[in-house]
């Protein structure tokens, strides 16, 4: 599995602040699937992962100025963040794995 965010937007309301979406591209068995998800919905994952796995940083809830160079840095820091929980979640997966089936600890 890899997972990419390739590209994001900003989003204008007359009911809100305005946001950014952020287009998620996952490929997966050869086959890409998209997602679009806002900061929010990533931080909300964040606090979720906390309780169950030691997580890597996420990118700072709050930005200061919404110009394209500090939204494409949050960008670059959301792909990786969402990289590092994937090997994270891989990493666990194996672990439970060998605890399951036995294998012998080293001294």
């Amino acid at each position: 599995m890899e997972v990419y965010i390739p590209s994001f937007r900003y989003e204008e309301s007359d009911l809100e602040r305005g946001y950014t979406v952020f287009k998620i591209e996952v490929l997966m068995n050869g086959r890409k699937h998209f997602v679009e998800k806002r900061y929010s919905e990533f931080h909300a994952l964040h606090k979720k992962l906390k309780k169950c796995i030691k997580t890597p940083e996420i990118p700072s809830k709050h930005v200061r100025n919404w110009v394209p160079k500090v939204l494409e840095q949050r960008r670059q820091g959301l792909e990786t963040y969402l990289q590092a929980i994937i090997i994270k979640v891989k990493e666990n997966i194996i672990i439970n794995h060998h605890n399951l089936i036995g294998y012998p600890q080293l001294p």
